[in-house]
Order: structure tokens, then C-alpha cells, then sequence
């Protein structure tokens, strides 16, 4: 007999052949519900929104520049900070504005451009006449001739 070690080819292998079988037929299994579990959360359960894909969402509101502090001016298009202020300012200082127009002659900064970008923002003026006291007074200054 003789005394050295068996070599890998004398042992034979590790596992028997029914053992590397069963082994097999787990990782199977485990990588199949790896596979499935990967597909429900992706496609079928988590509704998952490519936000590249995604239509923006549009906030819609109206602002009355009669009314509005600054911090609500800046949301309009085209109007920042800076602009607001000169807006709430001139709106102190002369009184409401008239009309959308009005807003464009006495606030330096809002040109034709910048007005027709806000105006879809900006609540409807009333009519000069249709303010409460503005159109009485009126009518009868008219009557009585002055």
C-alpha cells in the first residue's frame, strides 16, 4: 500500500449524481421566481410612470392684480419678484387699476408681451361703469349738468 494522498481524478466527485441533480432543480426554481417576482413588479404590479414620457401637469388659475399680494404675482408668467413689487407699488400708490391695459401704461416693465402672457392668467376687470358709486355718480353729475 502506499502511502500518498488520492488525487481529484482517485475521489471522484463532491456530490453524487442525484445530489447535483437536486441542486440544480433548486436553482432552477429559485431563479424562476427570481424571474417571475422581477416581472410582476416591473410590469404587472407597481404602474410604474416613465417621467420622460409623462405629460406635464398645468396648474390653472386666475389672479385679480386689484387684490393680489406680490407672492402671488410671481406665478405669472413673465413676472418675477422684482416685478411684483413694482406691480403691489404702483397699485398703493395710484390706486386699482382700471383695466389690464391700465396695469401695462402705469407699471414700467410690463410691455405688450409680457401683459398678453399674463392675461389668461389675470381675472376680468370690471367695466368702468359697472363698479358700485362709479356709475351713479356719474349719472347724476350727467343730469344735473356737471
Amino acid at each position: 500500500m502506499s502511502s500518498r494522498p488520492p488525487n481529484d481524478a482517485e475521489r471522484g466527485p463532491v456530490l453524487r449524481r442525484s445530489d447535483q441533480l437536486a441542486v440544480a432543480v433548486l436553482v432552477a426554481v429559485g431563479l424562476a421566481s427570481l424571474g417571475g417576482y422581477w416581472v410582476h413588479r416591473a410590469i404587472i404590479g407597481s404602474r410604474l410612470i416613465d417621467i420622460d414620457r409623462a405629460a406635464p401637469l398645468e396648474a390653472r388659475f386666475q389672479v385679480d392684480v386689484n387684490a393680489a399680494a406680490w407672492p402671488e404675482l410671481v406665478q405669472l408668467p413673465g413676472v418675477g419678484e422684482v416685478l411684483a413689487r413694482r406691480i403691489v407699488d404702483e397699485r398703493s400708490q395710484g390706486g386699482a387699476f382700471a383695466d389690464h391695459e391700465d396695469l401695462a401704461r402705469r407699471v414700467r416693465g410690463i410691455g405688450p408681451r409680457t401683459l398678453e402672457g399674463m392675461r389668461p392668467y389675470l381675472l376680468p376687470m370690471p367695466e368702468a361703469g359697472s363698479v358700485a358709486g362709479e356709475g351713479e355718480s356719474s349719472r347724476r353729475r350727467a343730469t344735473r349738468g356737471g
